[in-house]
């Protein structure tokens, strides 16, 4: 059983932006898996969730969303709350979808907000090693880290497969 967007959604930003940090995964286009630490920041409008990342069009996680365009992100903490996320991925590279995303960083509440210009060679919006990845969630989970000592703590799950 699988609970519905508009309950996982909202638990699943609460947790995600006071973690910050998450361990995101992708394969090659051989199917090895590579792992990095990213910062993202998630959108909820009350009918739809998207994550953004501000990161490189130029680097190795490039290559390997070119030949498989999902990517899998946990975020873990040291009470084990822990929440994750599977999604479809796709760049926004045009100048005013950089724009956008470098002002969404910015203006994004703490502790998930941060200047990109920190981040050597991103001087602008524009600059090459700059760009924002979009990513479009196909499942979420959300876990209390209680549970893991037996407590009722809450476990949420959303499958887009399941709500179709």
């Amino acid at each position: 059983m699988t609970d519905t967007l508009e309950t996982v959604a909202p638990a699943f930003v609460e947790m995600a932006h006071r973690i910050v940090w998450a361990t995101a995964a992708t394969v090659d286009s051989t199917g090895r898996p590579a792992t990095r630490i990213l910062h993202p920041v998630w959108e909820w409008d009350g009918t739809t969730l998207t994550g953004w990342i501000a990161t490189s069009p130029l680097s190795l996680k490039a290559k390997h969303l070119a030949a498989m365009p999902a990517m899998s992100l946990n975020y873990w903490t040291t009470n084990h709350d822990t929440c994750s996320v599977n999604g479809a991925t796709s760049w926004e590279l045009s100048e005013g979808e950089r724009e956008a995303g470098w002002k969404r960083f910015v203006e994004a509440p703490t502790p998930v907000g941060y200047d990109p210009a920190i981040v050597p060679g991103w001087d602008t919006p524009q600059s090459a090693g700059f760009g924002i990845l979009r990513i479009e969630p196909t499942r979420l989970r959300v876990m209390d880290g209680s549970r893991m000592l037996g407590s009722q703590g809450r476990l949420l799950i959303w499958n887009a497969s399941a709500t179709g």
